[in-house]
C-alpha cells in the first residue's frame, strides 16, 4: 500500500503529478476549487485508472492542520486490494432509506471487507441514508464517512464520483481482499447536563415534544442567557439521544428551530421513545475525545499500525474549537504518528459504526477516525 498525499490551496500554483498505479484517489475541498473544471481535469488526467471520489467540506485536514479554500487529497496505491465503486443522485429515490439500499446492493458481499461512504449534506437525511445501507450491508462489514459540507453557509453541498462533483450525489467505494486492515472509532466529549428525559412527539429529524412538554420552549429554558443567541448558540448545546433497545447515545446537532412550529430541526432522525439529554461545550474535553478516538482505533483493533488515516470531524466542533481546532488533529496525530497520513475533511454529519462490530450510525458533533492499512 503506497500513499502519496497532495494540496491544492485556492491563488497558488500546483502540480499534481501524474501515476498511473493509483487505485483511489480521495479529494476533500472547498466548494469553489471543485468547481472548477481545470482543477477537475487536471487531478483526472494525472490519475487515468484510480476512481476519483470528490467532497465539498466546511474545512479541510491535511496531515496536522485545518485548513480553508483548499483541496486535501490523497492518492492510493493498494497491492492486494480491489476497490470497486457506485454513484447515484438522491434525485432518483423516493427518500433517502432507499437510495442508501440502492447505493451498496450492487457490491457482491463475498470478500468485502470494507465500504467508504460521501453524501450530500443538504438534500439528504443521513439517518436513513445509513438505515437503508444497513439493511442491505452485515454488521462485521464497517461502513464508514461523512455528509458532505459548506463552511459555515448550510445551502448545498457537492459530491462527485470520477466527474465534476455536483449537488445531490452520494458515492460508495467497495474495498475487497483480506489483506486489507480496517479500523474505526468516534468519540464527542460532549458535557451531558440535566435530567433524561422520554421523547414523546416527533417526525423524523424534527422534535415536538419532550415528556409531553414543548422542547423548544424547554431547551429555551435549559439554555438561560444563549436563548436569545438561537440558532446559532444551539451548536453549543447538542442533544445526546439513546435509542430504543440500546444502551449506547448518539449526538445530534439542532440545525434550526421553527418558532411557528414550535419545534426543532436536527442533523439526524429524533426517534419517539428515545432518551435525550441536553449536552454542553467543553473545549478540553473535545480535544480529549479526538485523542481517545486515536487510541480506540489502534488498540480495540489488535494494536493496528495505520498506513492511512480519514478523520471526518463536525462542522459545529470546528466553529465551537475556532481557533483551537488544530489541537484535535494534533491530538489525533500524536497517537497515531509520523508514519500515518492524515487526511479528512469537516462535515455535516459522520457516518462509523460506534464500536467495533455494530451497524454504521449517523453521529453528530464527533471526531471520526477510519484507519487503513494492507498486509
Amino acid at each position: 500500500m503506497k500513499i502519496k498525499q497532495f494540496q491544492i490551496i485556492d491563488n497558488q500554483a500546483y502540480k499534481v503529478e501524474q501515476d498511473d498505479n493509483v487505485n483511489v484517489v480521495l479529494c476533500f475541498g472547498s466548494k469553489q476549487l471543485l468547481n472548477d473544471q481545470n482543477v477537475i481535469s487536471d487531478i483526472s488526467t494525472a490519475f487515468p485508472k484510480a476512481n476519483i471520489a470528490y467532497c465539498s467540506t466546511a474545512g479541510e485536514i491535511y496531515d496536522d492542520q485545518v485548513m480553508d479554500n483548499s483541496i486535501s487529497a490523497v492518492a492510493i496505491q493498494f497491492d492486494h486490494t480491489q476497490v470497486l465503486s457506485n454513484s447515484i443522485s438522491i434525485d432518483q429515490y423516493s427518500d433517502s432509506f432507499d437510495a442508501g439500499k440502492n447505493l451498496v446492493s450492487r457490491f457482491d458481499t463475498k470478500d468485502l471487507r470494507y465500504i467508504f461512504v460521501l453524501s450530500d449534506g443538504s438534500k439528504v437525511n443521513g439517518s436513513e441514508l445509513v438505515k437503508g445501507m444497513n439493511e442491505v450491508i452485515d454488521d462485521h462489514i464497517p461502513i464508514t464517512g461523512g455528509l458532505a459540507g459548506d463552511g459555515p453557509h448550510f445551502q448545498n453541498t457537492l459530491v462527485g464520483l470520477n466527474e465534476q462533483p455536483t449537488s445531490g450525489k452520494i458515492l460508495a467505494l467497495a474495498f475487497y481482499g483480506d489483506k486489507l486492515k480496517v479500523s474505526h472509532s468516534s468519540m464527542g466529549g460532549w458535557e451531558p447536563f440535566g435530567l433524561q428525559r422520554l421523547v414523546t412527539k416527533s417526525n423524523a429529524n424534527e422534535l415536538f415534544e419532550i415528556d409531553g412538554k414543548n422542547a423548544l420552549e424547554l431547551y429555551k429554558e435549559y439554555l438561560g442567557k444563549y436563548s436569545e443567541e438561537l440558532p446559532g448558540s444551539a451548536l453549543l448545546f447538542p442533544l445526546s439521544v439513546q435509542l430504543q433497545d440500546s444502551e449506547n447515545s448518539l449526538v445530534r446537532t439542532i440545525l434550526s428551530i421553527d418558532n411557528e412550529r414550535k419545534s426543532m430541526l436536527f442533523a439526524g432522525d429524533i426517534p419517539e421513545g428515545s432518551k435525550v439529554r441536553f449536552m454542553k461545550a467543553n473545549f478540553d474535553r473535545l480535544i480529549d475525545a479526538a485523542s481517545q478516538a486515536a487510541n480506540v482505533s489502534v488498540t480495540d483493533f489488535n494494536s493496528m499500525q495505520p498506513s492511512l488515516a480519514i478523520l471526518v470531524s463536525c462542522v459545529g466542533r470546528k466553529l465551537i474549537l475556532s481557533d483551537r481546532i488544530d489541537e484535535e488533529v494534533e491530538a489525533v496525530k500524536d497517537v497515531l504518528g509520523s508514519h500515518t497520513t492524515i487526511s479528512g475533511f469537516y462535515s455535516y454529519g459522520e457516518i462509523s459504526p460506534l464500536l467495533k462490530g455494530t451497524s454504521c450510525e449517523l453521529h453528530n458533533q464527533t471526531m471520526t477516525i477510519t484507519c487503513l492499512s494492507e498486509d
